[in-house]
């Protein structure tokens, strides 16, 4: 990956809706060759998708929570079971198995308190656990999808022969 795929990563990731001629003009580039490196990226499962960032609260998901879970099993059966239970729970937006003093948080979104009863105890149903801690944003302070993209390494020009 070199720094005009960076750039094209970049702008994709603030705006995926520019077109290959766009992206290809603000890189230096023409579209054909444009299109052909974010068809690699995309291959290589760089890009993992194109999606639209929605507004929760205008969605009226207005709650995020933050939930941490203990277990006190930690069988491969049980994990699977659990991972796929949750994965197709619709309010999870992010699902992490941890290191620390937890085994796995989630990030939930939904409407508000009586909305997250109602998935704390389809959450509970599930499975055993040895506890389930919620805590609640009170505000957004920062919210992004974009990466922190590394700058590609400076390459020295080389000198002109006879110079």
């Amino acid at each position: 990956m070199d720094a005009i795929d960076l750039k094209i990563l970049a702008l994709l990731q603030n705006d995926a809706t520019l077109s290959i001629a766009q992206i290809g003009e603000r890189v230096g580039l023409s579209q054909t060759p444009c299109w052909k490196r974010i068809q690699r990226l995309e291959a290589d499962g760089v890009i993992d998708r194109r999606v639209a960032v929605l507004d929760p609260v205008k969605l009226g998901l207005g709650l995020t929570v933050f939930v941490s879970i203990e277990t006190s099993d930690h069988s491969r059966e049980w994990l699977e079971r659990f991972a796929t239970t949750v994965s197709a729970m619709p309010e999870v937006l992010e699902f992490y198995r941890m290191a620390g003093d937890v085994d796995y948080m989630l990030r939930v979104v939904v409407a508000d308190m009586q909305a997250y009863d109602a998935f704390y105890k389809r959450l509970i149903a599930v499975l055993p656990l040895k506890n389930v801690t919620s805590r609640f944003a009170m505000e957004k302070v920062k919210s992004t999808t974009a990466l922190p993209l590394p700058t590609a390494p400076f390459v020295q020009p080389v000198a002109a022969a006879g110079k």
